[in-house]
C-alpha cells in the first residue's frame, strides 16, 4: 500500500501547534520551579526558626546577636552572632567554620544559608542570603534582647530574605534592605518560629518600614537600641 506523505501545509500546521504548546508550557514550568524554590526558602527559614528556639531555650530566652548592622558582613569570628551560634543547635557547622574549611556558602549552594533564588546582588562582604532583623540584639546593646521583652513575639521579625552580603537587614532604600525575590514577595521568619510571605510593597522593600502591626521590625524595648534607619 502506498503511504501518504505529509503535505507542506500539514507540516507547517503541526509545527505551529507545537510552538503554541511550547509557549504555553514554558511559563507554567518556570512558575512551578519558582514556587518550588520559594517553598525551599520557607523550609530553610523554618529550620532557622527551630535553631533559634533551641538556642533561646538553652540561653534563658536570650536572642542571638545580629552580627554587623548597616555594614557588609566582614566580622565572622564572634560566637554569639546568629550565623555562628545557631547552626550547631541543629547539628550544622558555624559559618566561621565553613569559611575556615574553604567551603563558605555561595549562590546556588544547597545550604541553609542560601535561598535558592538568591544571586550575588552586589555583595561586598561574606555571602549569606538570609539576614536577621537589624534592630534585634545589636552589639551596642550591653546584653542581647530576650524573648521575655516582647508581648507578641509572633509579630516581631527575626529573619528575612536578605541582600546577600549582610548579616542583618530591614526594609530600606539602602543596600541592606530586605529582598523580595519570590515573585515580588519576601519570606519572613518571626521570633515565635512561624514563617510568612509578604509582598514587597507591604514590607517596604527598597523603600522603608511602613510600620505594620503584624510585621514589626523596631523592638520597642528599653535600654540601648539600634536607632531607626531609613
Amino acid at each position: 500500500m502506498k503511504q501518504r506523505a505529509f503535505t507542506l501545509v500539514e507540516v507547517l500546521v503541526t509545527i505551529s501547534v507545537i510552538s503554541v504548546l511550547a509557549a504555553l508550557t514554558v511559563p507554567v514550568l518556570s512558575n512551578a520551579r519558582s514556587r518550588a524554590r520559594s517553598v525551599q526558602c520557607v523550609g530553610n527559614l523554618r529550620q532557622w526558626g527551630v535553631a533559634t528556639g533551641l538556642y533561646m531555650n538553652q540561653n534563658s530566652g536570650a536572642i542571638p546577636r545580629r552580627g554587623q548592622g548597616i555594614q557588609p558582613l566582614t566580622v565572622i569570628d564572634r560566637s554569639a552572632d546568629w550565623f555562628n551560634c545557631l547552626p550547631p543547635c541543629i547539628g550544622l557547622p558555624a559559618y566561621r567554620d565553613l569559611v575556615a574549611r574553604g567551603i563558605a556558602p555561595r549562590p546556588g549552594d544547597n545550604s541553609l544559608f542560601v535561598c535558592p533564588e538568591a544571586g550575588e546582588q552586589g555583595a561586598q562582604g561574606r555571602f549569606m542570603s538570609y539576614a536577621m532583623n537589624m534592630y534585634l540584639s545589636p552589639w551596642i546593646r550591653p546584653e542581647p534582647h530576650n524573648i521575655s521583652e516582647f508581648d507578641s513575639p509572633g509579630q516581631v521579625v527575626f529573619m528575612a530574605d536578605g541582600p546577600g552580603g549582610y548579616s542583618a537587614a530591614v526594609p530600606s532604600s539602602r543596600q541592606y534592605s530586605v529582598q523580595a525575590r519570590h515573585a515580588g514577595c519576601a519570606n519572613v521568619l518571626f521570633i515565635d518560629g512561624h514563617v510568612e510571605s509578604f509582598a514587597a510593597d507591604y514590607l517596604g522593600c527598597g523603600k522603608g518600614d511602613p510600620h505594620h502591626d503584624d510585621v514589626r521590625w523596631l523592638t520597642g524595648t528599653q535600654g540601648v537600641n539600634q536607632p531607626p534607619l531609613d
